[in-house]
Formats: C-alpha cells, structure tokens, sequence
C-alpha cells in the first residue's frame, strides 16, 4: 500500500491555491484543509448525478471513510490489491489514491455507494432546489444519518457549490467533536439499563415462589392439624390409646421435621431476594452516576462547541456568548492547578468575555504561602480536581472559607469543562459571586472525587 495524497500545509498555501481537472466538471480550490468548489462545477452537473471521479480528489477521503464501512472497503479493494496483511488505514490511503487514478476502481466504489445509500438517494432525489436540500441534510445531520445523506448531499445535480462546502464542512467537524469516549459511555450505559432489568425480573421471579412455598407450607400445617384432630377424636379404646399416642408423635415430628424444611426453604429465598434487591440497587446508583456523567460531559460538549462556533464567527454574539459575559465580565478569576498547555486558552476566554485572570500552581509550581494572597484578590476560585493534590484543595477550601471568596471545583482541566462551569443562568451566577459584600458564597457545584 501507497501512502495516500496528504499535502504539507506549506505546500498546500503554495502550490494549491487552485486545482482544475480537465477531466472532471468539478473544479474545487483548495483553501487551508477544506476545499471550496467553484461557481462552475453546480453548472457542470445540473444535468444529472455527479459521479464520484467527477468530485474533486479532496473529497474523496471524506466521502469513503464517511460512507464505507471498513469491512466493505477492505472487501471492495480486495478485486484490485493485495490487501492481506494491511491495516484499515492503508486500505483507506490505497482506496482514495486509486479513486482519482483509476477509473475502475473509482466505478467500483461509484455502485458500491450507491447501492448501499439506495434509500437516501431515492429520497433526495425528490427534492427539486437547494433548500429543499439544505431541510433535508439539517434533519440527517439531527438524527444521526449522516452517511446516506452525504452521499446523497455531494452527488445531488441542485446542490451549489455553498451547500456542498456546507456539508463537507459538517462531517469535518463531527469527525474531530465525536470521541469514542461518548460511544463507550453511551453503551455501558444501555447495557446498565439493560442488566438492571434482568435483575427486576429475576427478583419478581423469586418473591412469586417465596409466597408460593409459603402458601404450601401452609396449607400443610392445616392439613397436618386436622389429622392431628381427626386422631384425638377417634381414640376410644385405651389399649389403642399407646398406639394413637405413639403415631400422633411420629407424625408431630414429621410435621416438626416438614415445617423446619419449609421454613429454612422460606428464609434461603428471603436470603435470595435480600440479595437480588441490594445488587439491583448497586447497580441503579451505579447508572445514575454515569447518567450524571454523561449529562457533565454533554455540557462540557457544548460549551466547546460555543467557542467554536464564536471563533468561526470572528466574535460573533449569542445567549449563551452573553451568559459568559454576564458572568465573567468585570470578574477576577483565580485558576489554581491544572496543566500548563491549558492556561493560554482559558486566559483568553475570561479576557476575551471582560474578566482578569491570574493562576497559582497549587503549591507545586508557586510557593503555598502565596495562595492566602491570590485569594483575596479573586471573586472566583476555580481548580480542576483531576490536576491538583488532596491537601492544596483542603487548604484552599479553607482559605476560600475564611476570606468569603467563592470556589468553584471543576471536572477535568480542559477548557470545555471551564466554559461549561460558567454557562449557567447569569442572576444564579451573581448572587452567589458577591461574597465578600454579601457575606459567605453560596453552594459550590458538586465535585466528583472530594465532595
């Protein structure tokens, strides 16, 4: 396997300001890791369907690591190379060069697609002008069918040269936002729901037989008790009376022995449904922690994704954009702790929404007799618990305590985590800031590992 066409970002601001293919209608010019088509490839394939040879050659990784799975590519390229002993990645290299060199393999990949994405081709095939398109790729991209509609998307004759950058754009970003920490979360957290289901049928399933086997017994120690009377009562003569005596004591002692079986089958079940009822909590408090989990690390997704969107729109403003600045703007922020690569871009985010930021290094990088100091300069103390030790956070929390300043403990020290601490309601925000004038802060956010 050939590396495939990777372009040095020098080389690529060089050399590849414009790339025109005569064999292709689509001419696309490459700026920075995203190409932009250009006005006359839309007039090119008005007609009909583009094909995937006539899409430019910096669209052809995206489309087949997004469309493809990698068990049908390594299958597909299997016609053409030796593919025994390569990894996923050489195939993918192999696949995209070989797509804008050979003809063959680029029709292979042409009807693989194509009859994988039926569905979503017959669909969008049914939408006569760019809007229609840009609805129909909005709803994909919320529902999470995103390679249908991809394919669909770039091959469509009414898709302009805007919307087609528009969707390559889209899967780029998901590309680098989706982790495979999310999926894994996500799966752990259906297989929990899925145990403790089991779990609540098993212990319906116990509790039903316990109440039956007691029933049983029951019903024996009345069985046994009327005998016992039907005995007394037809005693009459009294050299039969030993014999009577002597049977009803065999049978006490077998009803005795029977009742001590039951009761001991009776307490083993309670044992088992005892049991079945802690685990089955073990288990409910152990989803809802990783739902909480979960929840932290959607907002944390969110905010990043904010500062994105805000640095895309060279500053442009929205609710939450204004959240931000309700809580930071004319605020001192100290950061205690963390890693060294993050400060920059956390600096820059109190500073960019009006606030002033100074860090302490928790008393590993600074000397701990400055903390007391830094504190009663701040309004808001924040420290990530996952880069910082035991007995810097119990100082800090007492100094925090004593001088009314407000603490706040973070997840993680990335930045998302930050922003996501200081996307709340700004009123909730304010109130709870104001400690030295108002008296001590209010409740700090639950922390994860200290409480």
């Amino acid at each position: 396997m050939q590396q495939p066409p990777f372009r040095l970002l020098a080389a690529a601001d060089a050399a590849l300001t414009r790339v025109d293919r005569a064999d292709s209608p689509l001419r696309y010019a490459a700026v920075d890791c995203c190409a932009t088509p250009e006005p006359e490839a839309h007039e090119a394939v008005a007609a009909g369907r583009a094909r995937l040879a006539d899409l430019d050659h910096h669209l052809h990784c995206s489309v087949i690591g997004t469309c493809l799975s990698t068990a049908e590519l390594r299958k597909l390229m299997a016609r053409f190379a030796d593919v025994k002993g390569a990894s996923d990645l050489d195939i993918h290299h192999d696949a995209v060069r070989q797509t804008s060199h050979d003809p063959q393999v680029a029709k292979a990949l042409q009807k693989a697609l194509d009859h994988r994405h039926a569905p979503a081709l017959q669909r969008a095939s049914k939408l006569a002008d760019a809007e229609a398109l840009t609805a129909y790729w909005d709803e994909s991209l919320h529902q999470g069918e995103v390679p249908g509609a991809y394919w669909a998307m770039l091959t469509h004759r009414k898709t302009t040269p805007a919307l087609r950058q528009r969707v390559f754009g889209d899967v780029h970003m998901l590309s680098h936002l989706v982790g495979a920490a999310n999926r894994a979360d996500i799966r752990r957290l259906v297989a929990l729901e899925r145990d403790n289901a089991e779990l609540r049928e098993k212990l319906d399933r116990q509790q039903l037989r316990s109440q039956e086997l007691m029933e049983e017994r029951d019903r024996q120690i009345a069985a046994l008790r009327r005998e016992l009377i039907e005995a007394t009562a037809a005693a009459a003569p009294e050299r039969q009376e030993r014999a009577e005596e002597t049977d009803k004591a065999e049978k006490a002692e077998k009803a005795a022995a029977l009742i001590a079986l039951q009761t001991a089958r009776r307490e083993r079940a309670e044992q088992t449904a005892a049991a079945a009822q802690a685990e089955a909590a073990q288990l409910a408090e152990t989803l809802e922690h990783l739902r909480r989990h979960t929840q932290a690390l959607g907002r944390e997704l969110g905010a990043a994704e904010l500062q994105l969107r805000i640095n895309a729109d060279d500053g442009g403003r929205n609710d939450q954009s204004a959240q931000l600045d309700a809580q930071l703007q004319g605020r001192r922020i100290l950061y205690v702790g963390g890693r060294p690569s993050t400060y920059p871009a956390i600096r820059d985010l109190v500073l960019r929404h009006g606030g002033e930021f100074r860090r302490h290094g928790g008393g590993l990088e600074d000397r701990a007799g400055l903390l007391a100091a830094a504190v009663s300069w701040a309004h808001v103390v924040v420290f990530p618990v996952d880069c910082i030790d035991h007995e810097s956070v119990d100082n800090l929390k007492r100094v925090c305590t004593r001088q009314q300043v407000r603490y706040m403990p973070l997840r993680s020290a990335g930045i998302g985590c930050f922003a996501a601490a200081f996307s709340g309601p700004a009123e909730g925000a304010q109130a709870q800031g104001e400690g030295r004038e108002d008296g001590p802060s209010g409740t700090s956010p639950i922390c994860p590992r200290h409480g």
